[in-house]
């Protein structure tokens, strides 16, 4: 098959000429009509879609798995940051430029507070911050006070990597970080850029965790043969990051890809959280568009027959969740260096000397280099761009074609006598009512079926997220509901060491991380999963609505060009049939532009947890001292403080469940208003653009331009002569479009 990208260039070509075309047209007396301004008016609107048109590849992995190192060979330099921190929360995307830039965006002053806020729900030593309102980072006092809370923390607690502490870390993060980006911040997002000799610089953010908690987004422009001007290619954090959050965020990301490439590290082989990612990836219903590459490490293999036992049985395992895995065993860190000799480190070079000395591991893996770059190439092209391109293709063909018609038309009645003229006018206005009729059956039928899926998908969005019967609501209340500290006995040991306040901010972590990888492993999935079958519904619903209108409109055209032929007037594409395409999922996808909310449920807990539980703390030590007055038997433990974190416990989850409810019935209404109503209107605007495109060119008004029959012959002539030219050029744009076809859709 021809290559893509020059198949994108011609249609943009036609695309243009066409355009130029029409505006040549405009000027010329007799054939300026409001058809040819719909027809530039699509004209710009194919060559916008071809402009935004993004294919996203996503590099996906654990930590340390050398996604990295692998999309940096791809791209053949080393400009992603290799090892990047685990409390980064960002993807970075790369697309193809003509010179090295990087572009990164920075949090808002409001998203840092938040997320500060977030953070420090039951922190201890923190009573000052609820008599002064909302965290700010920016006040000195508030910063001050929040080093010293951290620092009153046990070190283990501050600096261990244990995912329930990783609010600590995200604290300490923020506080360090602040010097260094206070004057960039502001309100809004801001971007800085580094280029050319400056783009190595934006890997100081990357790389440090104290800079890297402060960015949205990271966007990478690179000139690179394998990175094409339609493409994005995002290096996503770590599958197993520590924070839940972070693979909410990731999942947002594949929502909006085409391909997944999953890197296993050869290390390793498939571990517990590759297995865990990828039946999150299964649930989502997209893992079908993977691909999956073991990434080589030389030194792990004695021999090619070990790595060979090691890709058997990786596939083994990938194939209960994925059957028939692709799978490309290859070395990233070989390619990579290969791919940069010159500004290797001498250690680099060494083991490039002593990589290049096994043969067989050698050969194996540019074996299956070419052939993952063969795989790419194909699944991008042959499966998701060249069905864009065909989408736009059919488009200008049929407006080629439609326009070229009824040039034919309006030249006739322009030669044509009086009583010659008033005919062709009044039977062309016959086809014209009869088209007039069908658009605005088309548009009713549209109208109302827009009305009945929106209440069905209505009903369909609330059932789901029905607290009482949804699964998916009743899954989230129980798991709170039922949720037992794993580790009553330790922190009970630890009330002495560290206080009740403390005590009480590590139960809370731990059971908020519970929860949110509950919810970014089980719950988030299921959400996508639905909304992806929700998709298809709508455009399967709208496809069996219009599709019998397609051969209608169809019918109504081939009426108008047996006209002609009845009136003897000459059809350049004659009888001809083009049977309107309508829009598929992906193409209706790209065109809408529309972005489900975030999955990240970002609860708010209510700080009424830590000051209800140390009330009863103190009623509880109030009722000890009661019963010394007395002179009752009181047990020597501390019993009072054990009873009052329970009950801060059972506070703790009825509040959390409180806010996930709240939380997701507004997630609830974001999900149905902003995206799946949205859709049902993009899907319902596409078809009928689609189906009505076919009239646009026939519409025009042919009673001006028949009372003009009376101009001079000479004027007559000319004109006919520019309507003569412009058929001409319509018809060359026609047969250029229908090689353009078939090159895309081969027979």
């Amino acid at each position: 098959m021809q290559a893509y990208d020059d198949l994108k260039n011609e249609l943009i070509d036609l695309t243009q000429e066409f355009a130029a075309l029409i505006e040549r047209a405009g000027t010329t007396n007799g054939l300026a009509g409001e058809s040819l301004q719909k027809s530039l008016a699509s004209c710009q609107t194919i060559k916008r879609q071809l402009d935004e048109e993004t294919i996203r590849v996503a590099v996906v992995g654990p930590i340390k798995s050398g996604k990295s190192s692998f999309a940096n060979a791809l791209l053949g330099g080393d400009y992603l940051k290799r090892g990047a921190g685990v409390v980064t929360s960002f993807v970075t995307r790369v697309h193809c430029g003509t010179d090295l830039k990087a572009e990164l965006q920075f949090k808002t002053w409001d998203e840092i507070n938040e997320d500060i806020e977030h953070a420090l729900v039951l922190f201890p030593s923190l009573d000052w911050h609820a008599e002064e309102g909302g965290f700010d980072i920016r006040r000195d006092a508030e910063r001050r006070a929040l080093q010293q809370a951290l620092d009153a923390l046990n070190p283990d607690q501050l600096l261990s990597r244990d995912a329930r502490n990783a609010n600590s870390v995200l604290l300490s993060s923020y506080l360090k970080g602040f010097e260094r980006v206070k004057d960039i911040l502001s309100s809004t997002h801001e971007t800085i850029c580094y280029e050319a000799d400056r783009f190595a610089e934006h890997r100081d953010f990357a790389g440090d965790d104290a800079l890297a908690v402060y960015l949205n987004d990271i966007r990478l422009e690179i000139d690179s043969p394998h990175l094409k001007p339609h493409m994005e290619l995002a290096d996503c954090q770590g599958s197993d990051s520590p924070n839940p959050l972070h693979l909410a965020m990731i999942q947002d990301y594949l929502l909006q890809t085409h391909l997944l490439v999953y890197v296993i590290s050869s290390r390793t082989g498939l571990r517990r959280a590759d297995i865990r990612f990828l039946s999150i990836i299964k649930k989502m219903g997209i893992i079908d568009n993977m691909l999956f590459i073991l990434n080589i490490d030389f030194s792990e293999h004695d021999s090619l027959e070990d790595l060979e036992q090691l890709e058997r049985k990786v596939a083994d395992e990938l194939a209960l969740l994925r059957p028939e895995p692709q799978i490309f065993s290859l070395s990233a860190l070989l390619n990579l260096f290969r791919a940069q000799p010159d500004q290797l480190s001498a250690k680099d070079r060494q083991r490039l000397e002593q990589w290049e000395k096994d043969p067989d591991l050698k050969a194996y893996s540019d074996g299956e280099t070419k052939r993952f770059l063969a795989a790419l190439k194909d699944k991008l092209i042959n499966e998701s761009l060249t069905l864009l391109l065909r989408n736009h293709v059919e488009r200008l063909l049929v407006m080629t074609a439609d326009l070229s018609n009824m040039v034919g038309v309006k030249r006739e009645l322009l030669l044509a006598d009086e009583s010659k003229a008033v005919e062709i006018v009044a039977r062309i206005m016959r086809n014209q009512d009869q088209m007039a009729r069908i658009r605005s059956v088309i548009r009713s039928t549209l109208e109302g079926s827009i009305r009945k899926i929106r209440k069905e998908l209505r009903s369909d969005v609330d059932r789901f997220f029905d607290p009482r019967s949804g699964d998916i609501m009743t899954a989230v209340v129980d798991f709170i509901r039922r949720y037992n500290v794993p580790s009553w006995q330790e922190h009970l040991d630890g009330l002495t060491a560290s206080g009740f306040a403390n005590t009480l901010y590590q139960v809370f972590q731990e059971f908020k991380q519970a929860l949110d990888g509950f919810i970014a492993e089980s719950v988030n999935p299921e959400i996508f999963h639905f909304v992806r079958e929700r998709e298809q519904r709508i455009v399967d619903y709208m496809h069996d609505v219009a599709g019998p209108y397609g051969a209608m409109v169809e019918d109504a055209v081939h009426d108008f060009q047996k006209t002609a032929e009845d009136l003897e007037i000459s059809q350049p594409v004659n009888n001809v049939r083009h049977q309107p395409a309508l829009p598929g999922l992906e193409t209706i996808r790209q065109a809408a532009g529309l972005k489900l909310p975030p999955a990240g449920a970002a609860m708010r807990y209510s700080a009424k947890v830590k000051t209800e539980a140390i009330m009863r703390l103190g009623a509880y030590k109030l009722l000890r001292g009661f019963r010394k007055l007395i002179r009752k038997p009181v047990a020597a433990d501390r019993r009072e403080e054990i009873q009052a974190l329970k009950d801060g416990v059972e506070r703790m989850k009825k509040e959390t469940e409180r806010s996930v409810l709240f939380h997701f019935k507004d997630y609830r209404e974001n999900i149905k208003f902003r995206y799946i109503f949205q859709m049902v209107e993009s899907v319902a605007t596409q078809i009928s653009d689609a189906l009505l495109d076919r009239f646009q060119t026939y519409e025009d008004d042919l009673t001006q331009m028949a009372e003009s029959i009376d101009a001079t012959q000479a004027d007559k002539s000319s004109r006919a002569d520019a309507l003569r030219e412009f058929a001409a050029g319509t018809d060359l744009l026609y047969q250029r479009a229908q090689r353009l076809r078939d090159a895309v859709v081969p027979h």
